[in-house]
């Protein structure tokens, strides 16, 4: 039962509909259970004259007692007005009972609707939040098709889950229960058979499903695969276009998507066996009882349980069969349930190494300076960063240059708290990162990544990233200095043009040139740029170049640099090499240095 107590927590906010729910669903019983008991002891009353009771019979608490006392109301009824009178009653009064069944029962599907839903959405927006909260290191760790697996598959294996919680937890067991409570008032002696034989028809249903939730997991993870190869030829389909790769990837999918075909397979095979094996061992059970019951009353052994009331026993017992299967089946899709939610929360328990301290402030301007002091950074396979100490000037621009691996991107990552460091302190204006808010940092700073992110929306969407609020003429002001306000004009539907996925119906020098636009929309102090020019042509690159020298005045900027041909002008130029400054001036004293920037410039001989 501890496996269903996750599934059980999120149902808190919903303890007063849980309650109208167990509501709902014992007056269905109780009523299925009258409209039953009615119908025995009245049919034997009104077809045989020999049984009429003329006499009220004596209060006892006993299933005799009961079933005489429905037979005399009745017989009164009879010799008061006729057999066809009485007949009619009854036939009136099982079609109440059984309309207020189902008017119970739909009343709690009414009720479970919402409580479904509600979970679903409850941890479907945890996880979202969740997600945006990671840190960057999280998701270079992790495949985006899992990631996507557990928030589509996995969320769709929860909502079935939830269900069948909800009745497993709840309406089978109480229908169960009341049946047999039922059962037991009408003849102890026969409910004790049955105290003998369901638990041992429970264990053995319960061995086919023990290895259900092992294989959920497996068939999670396998569907996970094949979301991440569809990611990735959905992405890479120009290479595999280009190379010639299509058989190989389509084997790598078959093979994936044949290992899920099989074991889905085995998985429906032991799940869809479930209500078959409830219900033989339901007839098997209702079998042992009529023949046991049945010799008890020819033989005059059965303690005060007459032919109707056996067939009474007989009909309620057969209403157990239903549940039983259904519990059954509860049971299998909740661990298939259970196997999901420990999925995705495992994505929710994820520990955020990066957040926000409790006496965490507001930097609501950049005053001085950033200063790294004795920064060491490093993942658990090595340092990237060691012992660095660099002071970044408000107003200052500031060039960091090394080979691939160096640790630039690590290093200006730091400032926005993408990740923490390892050692030392990372200080803004005097005081450590750490005691400001994540979101009054982020806000001083804009970034413009080597690899434009768009998203696919409109112009007007993506640069209001920068600035949720800004008017019409702010963004045309942005994408003017941006050198994008010509070709958003030329677009069909200018600025509300869609620009499809990560901007695919724009030339990579519009995508970048969009970015920076979005930059200066949000106007901040601070600027990172991660190379914007490098996978550009000369004319692109001279337009984007020029919106970037634009866009760099009067800003304090960190410019990761891969064509040193745009750095000359740095106040301060970072040589970085396996984690360490080796070199560090402005342009003409690294080149009189005649070291490792130096080395780098004659191999772009841009000199």
């Amino acid at each position: 039962m501890k496996n269903y107590l996750g599934l059980v927590k999120y149902l808190s906010p919903y303890k007063q509909k849980i309650v109208l729910y167990f509501a709902c669903i014992l007056f269905s019983i109780i009523f299925s259970v009258v409209s039953i008991a009615m119908l025995f002891p009245f049919l034997q009353i009104i077809f045989n004259n020999d049984n009429l009771i003329l006499n009220p019979p004596k209060l006892e608490f006993t299933s005799a007692f009961f079933i005489n006392t429905l037979q005399y109301y009745l017989s009164q009824i009879i010799i008061h007005h006729d057999k066809e009178y009485a007949l009619g009653l009854v036939c009136v009064f099982i079609i109440c009972a059984i309309l207020l069944k189902n008017a119970s029962m739909y009343l709690s599907y009414y009720i479970l609707g919402p409580i479904r839903n509600g979970m679903v959405i409850q941890i479907k927006n945890k996880l979202y939040d969740k997600i945006l909260s990671l840190p960057i290191g999280y998701f270079s760790e992790q495949r985006k098709g899992d990631l996507m697996s557990r928030m589509t598959n996995d969320m769709g294996e929860l909502e079935i889950a939830i269900v069948n919680t909800l009745e497993g937890l709840i309406k089978d067991p109480v229908t169960v229960l009341f049946y047999l409570g039922t059962l037991v008032f009408l003849s102890p002696q026969l409910s004790l058979i049955l105290l003998v034989l369901l638990p041992l028809a429970g264990f053995i249903i319960g061995r086919i499903s023990r290895s259900l939730k092992k294989q959920s997991n497996t068939a999670a993870e396998k569907n996970a695969d094949s979301l991440s190869i569809i990611e990735e030829t959905l992405s890479g389909m120009r290479v595999i276009k280009a190379f010639t790769a299509e058989k190989f990837v389509q084997n790598k999918f078959l093979k994936i998507n044949d290992e899920l075909f099989h074991l889905k397979n085995k998985m429906n095979f032991k799940r869809d066996l479930a209500s078959p094996a409830s219900e033989v061992m339901g007839i098997i059970v209702l079998c042992v009882i009529l023949w046991f019951g049945g010799r008890l009353i020819l033989e005059n052994k059965s303690f005060g349980l007459n032919g109707a009331a056996f067939i009474m026993y007989i009909a309620i017992f057969s209403q157990i069969i239903n549940p039983s299967k259904s519990l059954s089946t509860s049971f299998y899709n909740m661990q298939r349930g259970t196997a999901a939610l420990r999925r995705i929360e495992e994505i929710i328990n994820t520990t955020n190494v990066i957040f926000d301290l409790p006496e965490a402030k507001q930097l609501d301007d950049f005053k001085h300076s950033i200063e790294f002091k004795n920064v060491t950074f490093a993942y658990s396979d090595g340092v990237i960063l060691n012992s660095i100490n660099l002071v970044i000037e408000k107003g200052k621009t500031v060039a960091l240059v090394g080979s691939s691996g160096a640790g630039k991107s690590t290093l200006a990552d730091l400032i926005p708290r993408f990740h923490d460091v390892t050692a030392g302190e990372l200080l803004i204006d005097g005081v450590n990162i750490k005691n400001y808010t994540l979101e009054s940092i982020r806000n001083q700073i804009g970034v413009v990544t080597q690899d434009p992110i768009l998203f696919n929306d409109s112009i007007a969407n993506n640069l209001l990233l920068g600035k949720q609020q800004a008017s019409q003429q702010e963004m045309e002001d942005a994408a003017k200095v941006a050198n994008a306000y010509q070709f958003i004009l030329q677009k069909e539907n200018g600025f509300q043009s869609n620009i499809g996925d990560r901007g695919s119906k724009l030339s990579g020098g519009e995508r970048q040139r969009l970015t920076i636009a979005r930059a200066l929309l949000k106007n901040p102090p601070i600027l990172i740029l991660d190379e914007a020019t490098s996978s550009l042509d000369t004319e692109s690159e001279r337009l984007v170049q020029d919106a970037i020298n634009k866009m760099m005045k009067n800003r304090t900027s960190i410019v990761i640099a891969h064509r040193l041909s745009t750095i000359r002008h740095a106040d301060e130029i970072i040589v970085l090499q396996k984690g360490n400054i080796v070199e560090r001036g402005n342009h003409e004293q690294l080149l009189a240095l005649g070291g490792l920037y130096y080395k780098l410039i004659e191999m772009q001989e841009v000199k």
